[in-house]
């Protein structure tokens, strides 16, 4: 079973590998980052430590037995029992049901140690495999996302109550 756990400091390195071996991937079903961002990049991490330092956020590295990070789930906006859900998995082990697992897994989390009770996400039209993560974990589709929601794509929002 690969370890899920909070985001370090000592992480960054593995976070830009895997950003920079899946940017391509990733582009074609989400906005890409832009090149400023890697740019950037030791800034940007330092800011998301000092974000889920302060609360509201929750990042979250799926480590393979390598160490390698195969995913980041990511718990935003955490407030009032709410909180909107992200992911991005690494190409070498997409289809092979680690999405659907580890949002599975960050569900019992986010009730558990963040007291979120509803769970949102939004994903575009065109990421089929994504809504079918959703899907299959829980979610319901609650209504159109906004082009600002979603990097400029259109989309929809899914739902999850909590226990």
């Amino acid at each position: 079973m690969s370890d899920l756990r909070p985001l370090q400091p000592g992480d960054a390195p593995a976070v830009l590998a895997f950003e920079r071996e899946n940017r391509a991937w990733f582009a074609a079903s989400i906005s890409d980052r832009g090149d400023e961002f890697f740019e950037r990049f030791a800034e940007w991490y330092d800011e998301l430590l000092a974000d889920q330092e302060a609360g509201g956020v929750a990042f979250y590295l799926l480590l393979g037995e390598d160490g390698s990070v195969l995913g980041r789930f990511n718990l935003y906006g955490i407030s009032d029992g709410t909180a909107e859900l992200g992911y991005r998995v690494a190409e070498r082990v997409a289809g092979r049901g680690v999405a659907t697992e580890t949002v599975r897994r960050l569900c019992e989390l986010a009730a558990r140690r963040h007291g979120v009770r509803t769970l949102r996400a939004a994903t575009s039209c065109a990421n089929i495999a994504s809504q079918r993560v959703l899907i299959k974990t829980g979610f319901v589709e609650t209504g159109p996302a906004e082009p600002a929601d979603l990097g400029g794509k259109q989309g929809s929002w899914y739902e999850r109550e909590l226990p």
